[in-house]
């Protein structure tokens, strides 16, 4: 599929990395439609790209590279709403975001993406432990380039 993003212009995308969300994420009700982009090499980072809208894009990560006892509490008829019987079989992401320096995740709103059937579903955790920007990393300050007469 070719998706058009305005970061990146026209990608083509493998179906395989296609999710849909059937309920849209939080703020974005309509939106369903989705492309995985990896954003380099053995980067631990994705876009999230709408395949409708080219402006927008989540930068997502798996949260447990940062939290290694993250976990989503949910049942197993909040699972079955996007085809899953067993938690093994999901992927969750967070989405990330840049604050004064830091990257930021937001653990109170997991993505969890149903691996086989590509549905998922943003949820949002009432477990107060988990902030919308949990620090994740310092990000290194810029260097300033020096010119040369």
């Amino acid at each position: 599929m070719i998706v058009q993003t305005s970061r990146f212009g026209q990608l083509v995308v493998d179906d395989s990395k296609l999710i849909t969300f059937p309920e849209g994420v939080l703020g974005f009700p309509q939106q369903h439609d989705y492309a995985l982009i990896q954003t380099g090499d053995g980067s631990a980072f994705y876009w999230l790209q709408s395949v409708d809208r080219p402006e927008l894009a989540f930068v997502v990560c798996d949260p447990r590279l940062f939290v290694a006892d993250y976990q989503v509490p949910v049942n197993s008829e909040e699972l079955a709403s996007i085809g899953l019987s067993d938690f093994e079989q999901a992927q969750v992401f967070i989405i990330a975001n840049k604050v004064n320096g830091m990257l930021t995740g937001n653990l109170q709103g997991p993505l969890v993406v149903n691996v086989a059937s590509r549905q998922a579903r943003q949820w949002v955790l009432s477990d107060r432990r988990y902030g919308t920007r949990h620090p994740l990393m310092r990000l290194p300050e810029p260097v300033a380039m020096e010119m040369s007469a």
